[in-house]
């Protein structure tokens, strides 16, 4: 496969994972901050997770919602995600299928629908971020259901990993922020909720521990369980997969790739709770941020060209 193909393949799905990943902090974040808006304001969300040169401040929830999803001086916003997706689908039409082509052209279409700003601002915000997520889905879904299994696959499959790993480090950090700069307990308990449903592990971590917030079952839940298709492990591990194939197919050169996958793989199911406490979770996560850049840079040395 040519290499201008595959990094197409990767920033495919990573763009499509990244718009996820943004829509559902925003929905979060608007029902915190309808609670509690001394603590979930909207200025870290805007100063963390855009790329805008020009400086921009709100604590106006739908206009931090406007600029994420439709400003085009924000490289993250949702407007040119979807837009940058499109564009690396069209490029590799012939190696994806037709549904999915038309699902990332209709949603394109349905972003740049004239009509779309007045719905945000005349009706439930939350509805409209759903009716957006609900694009995502469909994307996943006609994904698993119309991709061969293949290199195609296993490409985008790797650019979602990847993004999905760097998001749940990012969402991690600045949760640690926040709960770095209050000694209440349960306002610490707020910030891992909100953290988990960012992720959408709050569900599963009701099942398995009631409604007591605990540090180290969050911790463990968020990085180290197996079954948890957002947990760090869980991507990693996906990812290990995926690229052991490409190996086997020829796709990718081995060279030290597969070693620094198990390491990182390996690192993470067998620290303990007690070890990341000791060397702190904030290092803990950078650590793991630095071994996924290894590794995406490693691909691009090896194989891929021009990712930025």
């Amino acid at each position: 496969m040519l290499s201008r193909v595959a990094n197409n393949l990767i920033w495919l799905d990573r763009y499509m994972e990244r718009g996820n990943g943004i829509l559902s902090l925003l929905k979060v974040n608007f029902l915190a901050n309808q609670d509690s808006p001394e603590l979930f304001s909207w200025t870290p969300i805007i100063k963390n997770f855009t790329t805008s040169e020009n400086e921009f401040y709100t604590e106006d929830a739908i206009e931090c919602i406007y600029f994420m999803v439709f400003n085009i001086e924000n490289s993250n916003s949702i407007l040119n995600i979807v837009t940058k997706a499109r564009e690396n689908a069209r490029s590799v039409q012939e190696h994806i299928s037709r549904e999915l082509w038309l699902c990332i052209n209709n949603y394109y279409l349905y972003l740049t629908d004239k009509d779309l700003p007045r719905r945000l601002r005349e009706e439930d915000p939350v509805q409209f971020l759903e009716d957006l997520r609900k694009h995502h889905l469909i994307y996943y879904g006609t994904s698993d259901v119309t991709q061969e299994r293949g290199p195609s696959y296993y490409f985008m499959s790797i650019g979602k990993f990847l993004e999905r790993v760097i998001q749940i480090s990012d969402f991690t950090e600045f949760k640690l922020m926040e709960i770095g700069n209050t000694s209440d307990s349960l306002e610490k308990s707020f910030y891992w909720k909100n953290l988990l449903l960012s992720i959408g592990g709050y569900q599963l971590y009701l099942k398995t521990h009631k409604s007591t917030f605990n540090e180290d079952h969050v911790i463990r839940l968020v990085f180290q369980e197996k079954l948890f298709p957002r947990s760090v492990y869980y991507c990693v591990n996906k990812l290990s997969w995926y690229i052991t194939k490409l190996i086997d197919a020829n796709e990718l050169e081995k060279t030290n790739l597969e070693f620094l996958i198990g390491k990182l793989e390996s690192t993470i199911k067998y620290t303990t709770i007690e070890s990341i406490k000791e060397q702190g979770l904030h290092n803990y996560i950078e650590s793991i941020k630095q071994d996924i850049r290894n590794i995406s840079m490693n691909i691009n040395s090896v194989y891929l060209s021009n990712i930025n």
